[in-house]
């Protein structure tokens, strides 16, 4: 069940709000995903920014059932992870009931599986389910990389949709790349994607979609037609580097609840929001994403409208 294009430049790796007792806070949810869907970006919910893993069965249900609810213009990606092969099957088998277009499967953490061993879990789980999956290769997290024979190996698989490749070289992209057949290549880190397009990108997993959904828009767009400059690359570069300040996603609740955008910093255990200890640098940079996106926008609009004439 595809809805929408899902060949969007930007998908946005949702956090998830929490109230003061750490229920999930649908209401600012809800705010945030109505600036996704304005800004034009897929949504990513219940990934490792959406602290999947530390919600409950009952809790990803809501935001699920919350999410799929508001009939979003935009399309809506679930993240399927885990180790216990039942308990992911159960967790797919709620998700086809539901208005979701795509799912972003993860390799199994901790017990670091061979190729032959990723291969069996993915075509297990992608044989099992009805919708595009992107393959997620995130290393520092998994305690194993997303091996390239079994990508080769997946390639002609009916619902290979893409990679979110998060390891953080340009090389491996690249070989990601050629091994994957049609599957689209997405950078996992927002501020890889000026050095990931000119080798195949077609777009970025982003945390700081959270904070700036249009801006990242722009600057996604701009960077896949090559014309950010150097100083908005470094700009980038410092601006999504302020969210990783302390572990993610603390930084992006502690600044959007700043903002008033949502009404708690709460995360789940084991993140604390004390991690944050200062907030001015990552303020003062959201500030400057604003000012770089008014900017940008009134010139990225006159350029368009230039070849448009001619």
């Amino acid at each position: 069940m595809q809805q929408y294009n899902l060949n969007n430049p930007v998908w946005t790796a949702m956090i998830t709000p929490l109230t003061a007792s750490g229920q999930p806070d649908l209401a600012s949810l809800e705010k945030l995903l109505r600036e996704q869907e304005e800004a034009g970006n897929g949504i990513l919910i219940l990934g490792s920014t959406g602290e999947a893993l530390n919600l409950d069965q009952a809790e990803r249900q809501l935001i699920v059932e919350f999410t799929t609810s508001l009939n979003l213009n935009v399309p809506v990606m679930a993240g399927v992870g885990g180790h216990h092969l039942p308990d992911v099957i159960s967790w797919l088998c709620y998700l086809e009931t539901k208005k979701i277009d795509a799912y972003l499967m993860v390799t199994p953490l901790y017990s670091k599986p061979g190729p032959q061993g990723q291969y069996h879990w993915f075509t297990t789980l992608m044989d099992f389910v009805s919708r595009p999956v992107m393959l997620y290769n995130i290393p520092g997290r998994t305690g194993v990389a997303l091996h390239t024979d079994t990508v080769q190996r997946l390639r002609d698989h009916r619902n290979f949709w893409a990679i979110k490749e998060a390891s953080g070289s340009v090389s491996d992209f690249r070989e990601y790349g050629s091994v994957s057949g049609d599957a689209l290549m997405y950078s996992g880190d927002d501020v890889m994607l000026p050095d990931f397009s000119p080798v195949g990108a077609a777009g970025v997993v982003s945390v700081a979609g959270n904070l700036w959904p249009q801006a990242t828009r722009l600057y996604s767009e701009m960077a896949l037609e090559g014309s950010l400059a150097s100083d908005d690359i470094a700009f980038w570069k410092k601006a999504a580097g302020s969210l990783f300040v302390a572990s993610n996603p603390v930084p992006a609740k502690a600044v959007l609840a700043a903002e008033g955008r949502i009404r708690t910093a709460e995360v789940k255990m084991p993140l604390h929001s004390d991690d944050m200890t200062s907030l001015d640098e990552v303020r003062d940079i959201s500030d400057q994403v604003g000012s770089w996106f008014r900017t940008k926008s009134r010139r990225h609009a006159r350029k368009i409208s230039a070849q448009a004439a001619t």
